[in-house]
């Protein structure tokens, strides 16, 4: 599998009234890591848009103000239209939360189904 991550600071911005970052929050971080890399793998012209079909995620441990914690991404399997990708948040070693999202792939003009090529594919998952 092919890795991505990125860092993220817990800010006060990201805390609910219980003082730990929102579950509406994680949802928004997986989005971000999705994208990132997206666009460092493939770039910003491919003529193509994922929609989201299906989240699970899972909440293990509160993230907490100043935490610092890497967001780790990786597409497990691209195949026809959709493209399952994981991510796992973690505190240090820590997992605190993790997600399996199914993405479904679309033509950029007309929003319609698009399959996903073998040569796409390859720059997220490493051939077996």
């Amino acid at each position: 599998m092919i890795i991505h991550e990125i860092p993220k600071i817990v800010e006060a911005k990201d805390l609910d009234d219980l003082n730990h970052v929102n579950n509406v929050v994680y949802l928004q971080w997986v989005q971000d890591v999705a994208s990132s890399h997206w666009f460092s793998s493939a770039g910003k012209n491919t003529g193509v848009i994922w929609v989201v079909r299906k989240h699970e995620i899972e909440y293990l441990a509160p993230a907490l103000l100043g935490d610092e914690l890497t967001l780790k991404t990786w597409v497990e399997s691209m195949e026809g239209l959709t493209s399952l990708r994981k991510v796992e948040i973690l505190r240090g070693t820590e997992l605190i939360c993790r997600c399996t999202s199914q993405w479904i792939m679309l033509d950029a003009k007309s929003f319609r189904p698009r399959r996903i090529s073998p040569e796409l594919a390859a720059l997220f998952i490493e051939p077996s």
